[in-house]
């Protein structure tokens, strides 16, 4: 694959901070499917018991979500094109449910907006955005 260091750089950055979230997310949700609730940054809780929706949550990113995208990451880093199609998906699954999950808890939980909140709600939307841009302007090197 040929393309520019910043190219390079901001695509290295970007799966890389994605595959650091997933592997936070995969420890997080199996706690959750053990039946602990789980505090989030804007003072909700994560408990199968109270919202029963979120066991089918937990279950879908074990078995699907965290694996799709370090599958995506390691084919992008051993140099195969389809993994870049493979982070496109997935970032699409950032973009779609960390604008949902921050929406949400603007609007029901009114948290304060630490650094902490960032973290855990919308930079997930961002990474997953700037990867779709970075497709689109690196199209035909990437693919």
């Amino acid at each position: 694959m040929e393309m520019p260091l910043e190219s390079t750089i901001i695509l290295y950055v970007d799966i890389g901070l994605m595959g650091l979230i997933a592997i936070v997310l995969l420890g997080w949700q199996v706690m959750v499917l053990r039946g602990r609730s789980m505090k989030n940054a804007d003072g909700s809780v994560d408990n199968w018991h109270e919202q029963k929706l979120l066991y089918g949550i937990a279950t879908a990113d074990i078995v699907l979500g965290v694996p799709v995208t370090l599958a995506g990451i390691l084919l992008i880093v051993l140099d195969v094109s389809v993994g870049f199609y493979v982070m496109g998906m997935v970032s699409f699954w950032f973009l779609w449910i960390n604008t949902a999950t921050t929406v949400t808890s603007l609007r029901f939980e009114r948290p304060r907006l630490t650094l902490n909140w960032f973290i855990v709600f919308p930079l997930g939307a961002i990474l997953g955005l700037v990867y779709i841009v970075w497709s689109f302007i690196y199209f035909e090197e990437a693919f």
